[in-house]
C-alpha cells in the first residue's frame, strides 16, 4: 500500500517531518551497495513477552537525501521540534538498493498534530534548509503488532498495499505466519493507514534474503494476496535499521 500523502513503519519510514535531512553524498558507503545479501541470521522464536499490540500511532516517513551523513547530523539535531510537536524517535533505516533513500519512523502523541506539522511552514523551511531532496512521502499509521524481540535481523522489508477488508485480511495474514516463517521471514509490525484501514502497512524481519525473494516472486504468496483480498499493485521498500531509540 503506497501512501498518496503521506511504515508510513514497520516504521518509522522520526517524523521524519524534521526529517531535515539528506545531504551531497553522491557515493554510497560500500557496505551499502546495491544488493539485498547479506549475512543471514539464525533467529530465536519471539517469546509472547516480545508481541507488543496495544495499538500505537506511527508516522513513517521516506525521501531521499544527498548525504547521508550530513541528514544524520541535521536529523539528530531537530529532537526539540519534534518533541514539540509529540513526536518521538523510534527508528530510522537506509535503504539497500538505493543507499540515499531513508525511512524514518516516530511515535505521534497526537496524530491529527502531526499531520497538521508535516504540512506546516516550520517543517517545510527545515527541509529546505537541510539535505533532503526531492518530496518527502509520509504514512500516518495506525500500528497494532509489533514483535519487539532483539535478537530480529536489523535486514527489513516494509510493504503497502490495499485490502478489501482489514479484518479479513489480519485474520488470514495471522494464520499464515509459519509459511512465511519458512521462507526466512519475521514478522516485525503491521497496522493500516490512519484514515483508512484498507490501506495496510507490513514491515517483515529477513533473516534469509535467498529464500524471501523466491516467495516473493512465488506463486504461492500471489495466491495468498488473492485469498485474504489484497487487490492492485504491492510496493515493497527493503531497508537495514540503521538506529533505533
Amino acid at each position: 500500500m503506497k501512501k498518496h500523502s503521506i511504515f508510513t513503519a514497520l516504521c518509522c519510514t522520526a517524523i521524519s517531518f524534521i526529517l531535515i535531512s539528506c545531504g551531497d553524498e553522491s557515493t554510497p558507503e560500500k557496505e551499502y551497495e546495491d544488493t539485498t545479501s547479506y549475512r543471514d541470521t539464525v533467529s530465536r522464536p519471539s517469546s509472547s513477552s516480545n508481541i507488543v499490540t496495544n495499538p500505537e500511532n506511527i508516522v513513517v516517513v521516506r525521501y531521499k537525501v544527498s548525504n547521508y551523513k550530513k541528514w544524520m547530523e541535521s536529523y539528530d539535531s531537530r529532537d526539540s521540534m519534534r518533541n514539540a510537536n509529540g513526536l518521538r524517535n523510534y527508528v530510522i533505516g537506509r535503504g539497500v538498493r538505493d543507499t540515499n533513500e531513508v525511512m524514518v519512523a516516530v511515535k505521534a502523541d497526537d496524530m491529527e498534530k502531526a499531520k497538521e506539522f508535516s504540512k506546516g511552514a516550520a517543517l517545510q523551511s527545515a527541509l529546505k534548509k537541510g539535505f533532503v531532496t526531492g518530496k518527502a512521502n509520509y504514512t500516518f499509521t495506525r500500528v497494532v503488532y509489533q514483535d519487539m524481540s532483539s535478537n530480529m535481523s536489523d535486514l527489513r522489508a516494509m510493504t503497502f498495499f490495499k485490502v478489501k477488508d482489514w479484518n479479513a485480511w489480519k485474520s488470514s495474514f495471522e494464520s499464515s505466519r509459519q509459511v512465511r516463517t519458512e521462507n526466512g521471514l519475521t514478522d516485525r509490525a503491521y497496522g493500516f493507514e490512519y484514515d483508512d484501514s484498507s490501506n495496510v502497512v507490513l514491515v517483515v524481519a529477513v533473516n534469509d534474503s535467498a529464500k524471501a525473494e523466491a516467495f516473493w516472486n512465488s506463486d504461492l504468496i500471489k495466491q495468498r494476496r488473492k485469498e485474504s483480498g489484497v487487490t492492485g499493485d504491492v510496493e515493497r521498500f527493503v531497508y537495514r535499521v540503521v538506529k533505533k531509540y
